[in-house]
């Protein structure tokens, strides 16, 4: 039987809703979408490269308090408001991303906090 364990860091926001910021399932965390937003929870101005970065480095912090590192990711989700986004968001993911796991991105109508981009993965432990 596998068991389950949240993940939490104060280097990463705070959730915004009933939900985890990672779950860890042996041996795969789970790391439910991060936007760009501050520890403090102050939303992350910039551009839309800027904004990419910050959403891994949340990404970074919660995977090392999980034990685990960037290097481990396997599957990425990017979440876009606008698919004209996709160029500059590349230039933040390719800039904070060490390796090129699978990874998927999709345009959406709107995200929470009316931000741009949203990222989520699954990476091992």
């Amino acid at each position: 039987m596998v068991s389950i364990s949240p993940v939490y860091t104060e280097e990463a926001c705070a959730p915004i809703g009933p939900y985890s910021q990672a779950i860890q399932a042996p041996p795969f965390l789970f790391i439910s979408g991060q936007i760009p937003i501050n520890p403090n929870g102050v939303l992350f101005e910039g551009t839309i490269t800027e904004k990419t970065v910050k959403c891994l480095q949340n990404i970074q912090a919660i995977l090392s308090a999980a034990g685990t590192s960037m290097e481990k990711i396997v599957k990425v989700t990017v979440f876009l408001t606008s698919m004209e986004n996709f160029a500059a968001m590349n230039q933040g993911y390719d800039q904070a991303m060490p390796h090129k796991p699978a990874r998927s991105c999709v345009a959406v109508k709107e995200l929470p906090k009316g931000v741009p981009v949203e990222i989520e993965c699954i990476a091992i432990l």
